[in-house]
């Protein structure tokens, strides 16, 4: 079930780089990226609400306050180097080097979640490099 939820984030992601190009034009890319992130912000708070999860936020360990902080921020950097990145660069480049990130997550998550790798996997990140390498040159 988790690949279905993959798949739709992958379409969604999409989604967002062919919606946000045509969004940007003529607007600042950080002021882009403010928009995008209250619109998100109203949209959780939202499914939140109304699946009543709110009072899961007693139980949040200082741990999980920590590094949910911490995923915030590097999720907000991401989205203002993308919008500055899309701004100035053509989606089809842009998107799949930020795709990238794929092989960059799968070697943190052997360096810090002591994730296994396998070859197949290893294979897929070398692959995803390449490609990257690909449109980049």
């Amino acid at each position: 079930m988790w690949w279905i939820y993959a798949l739709l984030s992958a379409f969604f992601a999409s989604l967002t780089a062919i919606l946000a190009k045509i969004g940007i034009k003529g607007v600042d890319s950080d002021l882009a990226t403010a928009i995008r992130t209250v619109v998100i912000l109203l949209l959780a708070w939202t499914i939140v609400f109304y699946k009543h999860a709110g009072a899961g936020l007693s139980g949040l360990s200082r741990m999980n306050w920590t590094f949910l902080i911490l995923s915030g921020i590097a999720t907000g950097l991401s989205w203002i180097f993308y919008f500055k990145a899309l701004q100035m660069g053509k989606v089809s480049q842009v998107a799949p080097v930020d795709k990238a990130s794929v092989a960059i997550t799968i070697l943190l998550s052997v360096l810090f979640l002591g994730e296994t790798l396998t070859i197949k996997t290893a294979i897929g990140a070398v692959l995803i490099i390449g490609g990257t390498l690909v449109l980049v040159l």
